[in-house]
């Protein structure tokens, strides 16, 4: 434990925390029915936005609520970011990218900041920012285990000036959007290569000859607006110029990517947890069995308190996590962000299943959030790496570490 750890949010983040409660709870709870009614018109092939959502992020830009995710553009800091990330947890479908902060966005963005060319980010990055096109991240494929990086099978191999991609990768979050521009595409430039030099990241625009999108993969049984879907590319050619950071880079790339992306997920998730808890609350106290409000019944009230107990250490794990990256850096904070990682996810569907419990039947229908807020958490405990990696990474660094109380 790092002495002397401050998780004080600055002054600015302090307010943006209160603006952003004011947009959820004047905007993005409001305009929930009209998205989903939307959605349940068009149906789940249809993977337009709904009109909701550009009139949030009209709002949102209005109020400066805008790019909060990316300290150059924001100012902020990731302990900053955790409290708002937090609240835009409270509505997933909307709230993220009404701010411009929803994955796989926010991640592709922070690698065109970091390592992509002028004319990349001038191409790219600008227009992202800008929340005029979304982009997709293709690494996971579904021949081989996606939890080690370096297994991935597709080839992006060099012909003259161009590079030549052909593979197969699932769980293509975005490409189903019609906005979609940009695919984040890994690959093996050298498989001859040392292991973790093996791979690459190439830029690929949507329109590309060879790209394919095969299917849009649901998520327990829901398809998501932006999709995340099964793709081909065959013999899919791009400039030389398209490689991201340089060739052999890829996999250090996939984990400058993951690190802050993976707190933000955590992050998000308190707000979901938090949702769940306030209409865990609510429904108890509006329910009435065996002749007194269900928020008399000692079952109920020990529910109640667990929870709180649980988001509260929750959070803090996560705003540790985020003040070590502020002041250390993403790999000083790997054993935290792995921590949080499979923590969160763990409260996040406790609570969630205490809610679910004291709706009923309603729980589990689409008159209430949480089946929805269930399934997408669950997965969460896979993407971005399955809690058995990150309990493995959190046990390596115990069994490393030497104890303070440790003499020889």
């Amino acid at each position: 434990m790092r002495a002397g750890l401050d998780l004080t949010p600055s002054p600015r983040a302090v307010e943006l925390r209160a603006a952003m409660v004011d947009f959820l709870h004047e905007h993005v709870l409001p305009a929930e029915p009209a998205y989903h009614a939307y959605r349940a018109e068009h149906g789940p092939e249809d993977h337009t936005l709904p009109p909701a959502v550009e009139e949030l992020k009209a709002e949102a830009r209005r109020r400066g609520l805008w790019n909060l995710f990316l300290p150059a553009e924001s100012g902020l800091s990731q302990l900053d970011y955790a409290g708002l990330a937090e609240i835009s947890g409270w509505s997933m479908e909307l709230a993220p990218e009404a701010i411009n902060g929803a994955a796989p966005d926010t991640g592709n963005m922070e690698l065109l900041h970091l390592f992509g060319t002028e004319e990349q980010r001038r191409t790219w990055l600008d227009p992202l920012l800008d929340g005029t096109i979304r982009s997709a991240f293709a690494m996971t494929e579904p021949a081989v285990a996606s939890s080690d990086a370096t297994n991935v099978e597709t080839r992006i191999e060099r012909d003259g000036d161009e590079y030549v991609v052909n593979g197969r990768k699932w769980w293509t979050s975005g490409i189903a959007d019609p906005r979609c521009r940009l695919l984040i595409v890994m690959g093996k430039t050298d498989p001859s290569a040392a292991r973790h030099r093996q791979q690459s990241m190439v830029l690929v625009p949507r329109d590309t000859p060879g790209v394919t999108v095969v299917r849009d993969v649901p998520v327990f049984g829901r398809h998501d607006q932006h999709g995340h879907c099964e793709v081909t590319f065959s013999d899919v050619r791009v400039p030389v110029s398209h490689v991201l950071g340089e060739e052999g880079g890829g996999f250090a790339l996939a984990q400058a990517r993951l690190g802050p992306g993976r707190i933000h997920h955590c992050m998000r998730a308190i707000g979901a947890a938090e949702r769940a808890l306030h209409l865990l609350v609510r429904r108890s106290q509006s329910r009435v069995a065996f002749g007194k409000p269900l928020a008399e019944q000692g079952m109920l009230q020990r529910d109640i308190a667990e929870s709180r107990i649980a988001i509260d250490q929750a959070r803090l794990l996560c705003q540790h996590a985020a003040r070590v990256i502020d002041e250390e850096g993403n790999r000083a904070a790997a054993t935290l962000v792995s921590m949080a990682k499979v923590s969160v996810p763990r409260v996040a569907l406790e609570v969630i299943d205490r809610a679910i419990q004291v709706h009923g039947a309603a729980g589990v229908s689409d008159d209430v959030p949480l089946a929805a807020m269930y399934g997408w958490h669950r997965a969460m405990r896979i993407f971005d790496g399955p809690d058995e990696v990150h309990l493995r990474g959190v046990a390596r660094a115990e069994l490393a570490a030497a104890s303070e109380l440790d003499r020889p």
